[in-house]
């Protein structure tokens, strides 16, 4: 037994190698990088990478793999076996550790930390590629245009760009995404799922960023800060757009009459004037509007509610323009007493 967990073991070399992860003892050693390890197991598979030898292949497709264990996750996509089933919400996993680091969404739990600032992740190789972050550390670097990243998930979705690739495609609508990621939250959008709730107000969100931008909404936090005048906003996107008011920079051009805009969502909204596009409907008398704010706005003469209010004599209306054509009213009257 451990004398530090009291873990138990039917082998005595068993419980010697398990002591080594308390003592963080790793006598085997890579005689070619150095890279040490508790196992010599693992030393074996390691030093594949080094050799390229992929002794384990399928008997299906033929792709082969350095490590025995990578070969039968693999095999479970030929046999469609998802053996590994959360107990919250039964979605099923071909491989234990998977099923692990999904739990984690369930729980919250984030075990791995950075040592430097403290921020936490659910996934070791996540903490990895942010602690690169710290050092500037960025291996993984474009063939056609030398831009570089501390991932190579990114650098694989930046390398669709010049290709032009899509690989990944809604199958309701053919929507298709450069990267997996995007495509999963896309498909929310038509199985209506929001897997993120607000622990203060409850609302759901689509993906994990909304719902942090959201709960800023509550804590006041603005962490993203104007360099110029100081002006503070509570997500990066939002003091993006500000910072081209200083600039003068309008990425986003209509290639219909070359009207420039500072943000991709007013150029949408401008495109509609052109197409005639209305997809915003009243579900009460099918009136269309092109922007939402003005669907907003239309429905409150359906239910007779009355934002703005005169500071001068408490009149109440529906639309804040309605409210200053009436306090004009007031100044026209008090500059002719």
């Amino acid at each position: 037994m451990c004398v530090v967990c009291n873990r138990a073991f039917s082998k005595k070399c068993n419980l010697i190698t398990h002591q080594r992860i308390h003592s963080r003892e790793s006598p085997f050693v890579c005689d070619i990088c150095n890279k040490a390890y508790i196992h010599k197991s693992n030393l074996i598979k390691h030093k594949h990478k080094h050799s390229g030898e992929r002794p384990y292949v399928c008997d299906v497709c033929n792709k082969a793999y350095s490590d025995k264990s990578h070969l039968i996750r693999h095999k479970c996509k030929h046999s469609g076996e998802r053996p590994y089933v959360c107990d919250v919400c039964n979605k099923a996993y071909s491989d234990k550790s998977h099923l692990i680091r999904h739990k984690r969404k369930h729980s919250g739990e984030r075990p791995y930390v950075c040592d430097v600032c403290n921020k936490a992740y659910s996934y070791k190789s996540i903490l990895i590629c942010h602690k690169r972050k710290h050092i500037c550390e960025r291996p993984y670097v474009c063939d056609v245009c030398n831009m570089a990243y501390s991932d190579t998930s990114s650098l694989i979705r930046h390398k669709h760009k010049h290709s032009g690739e899509h690989p990944y495609v809604c199958d309701v609508c053919n929507k298709a995404y450069i990267d997996k990621s995007n495509l999963i939250k896309h498909k929310r959008k038509h199985s209506g799922e929001r897997p993120y709730i607000c622990d203060v107000c409850n609302k759901t969100y689509i993906d994990r960023s909304n719902l942090i931008k959201h709960k800023r909404k509550h804590s006041g936090e603005r962490p993203y800060v104007c360099d110029v005048c100081n002006k503070a906003y509570s997500d990066k996107s939002s003091l993006t757009r500000h910072k081209r008011l200083h600039s003068g920079d309008c990425p986003y051009v209509c290639d219909v009459c070359n009207k420039a805009y500072s943000d991709k969502s007013s150029l949408i909204k401008h495109v509609r004037l052109h197409s005639g596009e209305r997809p915003y409907v009243c579900d009460v008398c099918n009136k269309a509007y092109s922007d939402r704010r003005n669907l907003i706005k239309h429905k409150r003469t359906h239910s007779g509610d009355r934002h703005y209010a005169c500071d001068v004599c408490n009149k109440e209306f529906t639309q804040q323009s309605s409210l200053n054509i009436h306090q004009h009213m007031h100044s026209v009257e008090g500059a002719d007493n």
